[in-house]
């Protein structure tokens, strides 16, 4: 049988298995409807573009040799020399690829990736291709409850491989819609023989003007057919982040049938001490006061608890690896890797508040009586822009942060073959990961109606000026009472373990690939909360400070002045002392939310997967076609359990969950010519649900008792058909240019419908809340009349309703400029994305815009890289948010600039490589509004930092 015969079976073939496989996606899509899945897209070998970091020239030209020959579209980097990856953390690492966009922690380190639009929880992260859990929660502020990962948590220094894939083959693990990431960890065959690498380095941050070390020791040693590689990773950083926050905004209560948010009240009455020529106790017109229409001033929206914020602390973190591989003949390989990380973060946060949320007439002893606005302006979207506001009120909120993070894997394989064209891969992993966050509260309040001023000024600036005729830095000023406090801890446990195996039958030219897989997870996150028993002994009934372990007479001994902060801080240690806060701590019961506002419960999750899969190439025109292309199975079972009031005891409530998933997939490249690659990719994906949205239960934690969360177990995966197409000009050496364009038909998209019930038809014991939310609701009682167990609460609920389309398109161009200045050049990449949907919905984190741009100069043992990232502005939270119709949380446009350089020195037969990296150094802050460009609902100051120190290699 001639080539030309041989190359029209396998197109025939190749066609065949390509339409069958889209065929009997379509036959099962009633099946997907009725039973939900997950598939995601991971890297393999020949489908991704590698970039070997052995230098900056260096890894652009292996990358773009690399792209030559992918089927499929991805993007890999690749470091030859242990502890060789750029950037500080693997996040870092992976936003120098196309596409990528990092969520970012108030300290400006990368935390999460984001792909090609869609949030972290769409992109399946795998580590040595096996599925991959921390029990993390999303940096400092927390939250996260769902299936992102913290690359954070992960050094460079130990791994040598990244892997993005962005269209899917059916070999890789389903999960990501977005795409799969493989992380792969250094092994000892990596770099044959004896070598020992040594990464030292001292960080400093403008921010703190204090130095920090961080470090690495990876050695390895090979012999014929056995090598050993052990790794050790470490840093401990001085923090110090000072920012603005304002917990959303919001418009006051006028009164009965005033819409808008209402998340505080007017004065109905001249409080004490007001000023301004009114008289205690008289009636109060605040529209007069104001200066503005009723209507306007219905609308007017001003902070709901407007506030300078600092953190600072310490965060340490350690990461160690120990890697062996036993190859006793060429066909036949044995690996063992593990990894063991502990991150700890150590941090105090101090607030000073402007109390506008929940305040107004009310009968404890923290109600305030009710601001009255002065000569307030508003801009044409209704946000005050500037005013006095009399019988003003503050609190000073101090936290510690205390958290403890700890991740265990192994990962075992074996690679068998016994012929030239069969071969079998066996994989397993097991993994588990600990997390404890302790955050006790400490809340002191300026005494009400005590003559009390606000003067606030928005109309320039990063975030409003509010300032006070009170010296809220002044702990003798006789103004300070207790407001609250808080004992608050979380637990988090996830666990996974699985089995995976491929057979691959054939050669270059043709192979047949099969599999099965079997993954299980499990995670639970459990809260507990000992605040009314603590508060209760610290201040007595109702917090007045008449009686307890610190009376109002004795505050001010635990406050003391603070030139850093700019206002009063406690002192931590005397506070926890006095009040016997160990024994409280201890004895916390189970409470049915975590501190950062998530859903607790528990989730165990059982996956089992099949596929085939065909690889080859056939001519067309005389030109090769490669084709990768097959179809992925995946049947979930699903068992939650969440946490639930029932009378006055907590109970679990259980439900199950059973789905499965037809995933096909084709990946095409065309070779039109020598140098021009044309290529094309169907498939279909799919990503299980919010794991904290799917807990049954109610969240009721909502400061201002306004909102409730339910869970809904019944939730069903997202799934997307996508597509792309693209292609490369190549110019040779490292040049290229390359476009991508791509679509994502989503399915399944959740939206949160919401509905009014009754307080008490929630079945929650008043008693159970915490004070703000008994104050807040007794408040509102005593305004509107409507008894509290009868008072409307918005419950809000996710459902599967809606499907979302992004389209999208990216662009690289690499060119060096030896022909200006040898060893010049630089790389650049950006990508547009549009989304729409029948309703309006949006996913959040879609940046519209947003690109990278390196120049490098590498020449002489001299390299230095400078480069920029932006991102267009994003919704980071869908509206309405505060009650207020149409209003997104956003994040702000930003750009950062890095520097990276090194100097290989000459001696010591260039063992020896000096290093320096300066990150954000434009200084740019992190900042998110509420709907408006006037409106910052917070903003961080992460500061400059500085690196600098020696890489050895022996």
């Amino acid at each position: 049988m001639n080539v030309s015969r041989h190359h029209n079976i396998r197109a025939a073939l190749f066609a065949a298995s390509a339409f069958g496989a889209l065929g009997l996606a379509q036959a099962a899509a009633a099946q997907d409807a009725a039973a939900p899945a997950e598939t995601a897209a991971a890297p393999q070998d020949s489908e991704t573009a590698d970039i070997v970091v052995t230098g900056i020239r260096a890894s652009l030209e292996s990358a773009t040799n690399a792209k030559k020959n992918a089927v499929a579209f991805g993007d890999s980097i690749f470091a030859e020399d242990i502890g060789k990856l750029p950037a500080t953390n693997l996040a870092e690492t992976l936003n120098r690829m196309p596409g990528v966009r990092l969520n970012r922690d108030i300290n400006g380190e990368g935390t999460q990736v984001a792909i090609r639009g869609l949030g972290p929880s769409f992109t399946r992260v795998l580590l040595n291709g096996s599925q991959l859990q921390v029990a993390s929660d999303g940096g400092t502020n927390g939250g996260s409850a769902n299936r992102e990962v913290d690359l954070d948590f992960f050094p460079s220094e130990l791994f040598t491989r990244l892997d993005l894939a962005k269209s899917p083959s059916p070999s890789t693990l389903e999960g990501g819609i977005a795409g799969t990431v493989n992380l792969r960890n250094a092994r000892p065959f990596d770099k044959e023989g004896t070598h020992v690498t040594v990464v030292a380095q001292g960080q400093y941050t403008d921010n703190n003007d204090k130095f920090s070390p961080r470090g690495a020791i990876v050695a390895s040693h090979t012999t014929d057919t056995f090598g050993i590689l052990v790794g050790v990773a470490g840093v401990k950083t001085k923090t110090r982040v000072d920012g603005f926050e304002s917990v959303g905004w919001t418009d006051g209560n006028l009164g009965t049938g005033d819409a808008g948010g209402n998340n505080f009240s007017w004065a109905s009455v001249v409080p004490n001490n007001t000023g301004h020529g009114l008289v205690a106790g008289q009636p109060v017109d605040v529209v007069a006061t104001s200066g503005l229409t009723r209507d306007q001033l219905s609308t007017a929206l001003i902070p709901r608890l407007g506030r300078k914020s600092l953190t600072e602390g310490d965060r340490s973190r350690i990461s160690a690896l120990a890697s062996l591989e036993w190859r006793p003949s060429d066909e036949l390989h044995f690996a063992l890797d593990g990894i063991w990380a502990k991150s700890k973060r150590d941090y105090s946060k101090v607030n000073m508040n402007w109390q506008v949320r929940n305040s107004g007439p009310g009968t404890s002893a923290q109600s305030t009586g009710g601001m009255v606005p002065i000569d307030l302006t508003v801009d044409d979207n209704g946000v005050v822009t500037s005013g006095t506001f009399a019988n003003s009120s503050y609190f000073l909120e101090a936290s510690l942060f205390k958290q403890t993070t700890k991740f265990w894997n192994v990962n075992p394989s074996v690679s068998w073959q016994p012929t030239e064209d069969l071969k079998v891969d066996l994989s397993a992993n097991w993994s588990k990961s600990r997390f404890f966050r302790e955050q006790p509260t400490w809340a002191f309040q300026t005494t009400p109606q005590s003559g009390v001023e606000t003067y606030y000024d928005n109309t320039g600036g990063d975030y409003p000026s509010i300032t006070s005729n009170l010296d809220l830095n002044d702990p003798n000023n006789d103004s300070w009472q207790w407001y609250r406090q808080n004992i608050q801890l979380v637990r988090r446990k996830t666990e996974t373990k699985g089995a995976h195996l491929d057979v691959t039958y054939g050669d270059d030219m043709f192979n047949v690939k099969v599999g099965g897989a079997y993954d299980q997870a499990t995670r639970s996150i459990r809260a507990y909360d000992n605040s009314t028993a603590y508060q209760l002994s610290v201040c007595g009934t109702g917090c007045t400070g008449a009686t307890g372990t610190v009376p109002t007479s004795a505050i001010a001994q635990y406050l003391r002045s603070s030139s850093t902060a700019g206002f009063i801080v406690p002192d931590f240690d005397a506070l926890k002392q006095a009040t016997n806060y160990a024994s409280y701590h201890d004895s916390a019961p189970e409470a049915r939310g975590a501190v950062t506002g998530g859903a607790t419960g528990d989730m165990d999750e059982k996956v089992w997967g099949a596929y085939f899969e065909l690889n080859g190439v056939t001519t067309i025109a005389g030109r090769d076609l490669h084709i990768n292309t097959g179809m992925r199975y995946a049947h979930t079972d699903q068992l939650v359990v969440g946490p639930s009031q029932v009378g006055t005891a907590i109970v679990d409530i259980t439900s199950s969950s059973t789905y499965e998933n037809f995933l096909p997939s084709i990946n095409l490249t065309y070779d039109v010519a020598d140098n021009v690659k044309l290529r094309a990719s169907a498939s279909r994906t799919m990503t299980r649900p919010d794991a904290g949205a799917i807990l049954p239960g109610i969240t009721f934690s909502d400061p201002s008792a306004l909102t409730a969360t339910a869970g809904n177990p019944n939730l069903k995966p997202y799934t997307s058909d996508n597509y792309d197409l693209g292609g490369e000009i190549y110019t040779g050496g490292i040049g290229y240019v390359g476009v991508s364009l791509f679509m994502k038909n989503i399915q399944g998209f959740t939206v949160t419908t919401s509905e009014q019930v009754a307080f008490g038809s929630l079945n929650i014991p008043f008693d159970s809340l915490i004070s703000t939310q008994q104050n807040a609701l007794n408040d509102r009682s005593l305004q509107t009349g409507i008894p509290v167990a009868q008072l409307p609460i918005t419950v809000n609920r996710p459902v599967n309703l809606r499907d979302l389309k992004i389209k999208g398109i990216e662009a690289t161009w690499v060119q060096p400029l030896d022909f200006l200045v040898k060893g010049l050049g630089f790389s650049a990449n950006g990508t547009y994305l549009k989304q729409s949907s029948s309703s309006g919905l949006v996913a959040t984190g879609v940046s519209p815009w947003s690109y990278n741009l390196q120049g490098f100069y590498e020449n002489g043992g001299l390299s230095v890289s400078v480069n920029y990232v932006w991102n267009d502005e994003a919704i980071a939270v869908n509206g309405p948010q505060n009650g207020i119709n149409g209003a997104d949380l956003k994040s702000d446009a930003r750009g950062q600039l890095d520097m990276s350089a090194g100097y290989q020195l000459p001696f010591f037969n260039k063992a020896l490589r000096l290093t320096l990296d300066v990150l954000n150094i434009t200084d740019e802050p992190i900042r998110t509004t509420f709907e408006y460009s006037n409106a910052a609902y917070s903003v961080y100051y992460p500061g400059r930092t500085v690196l600098a120190g020696i890489r050895a290699n022996f």
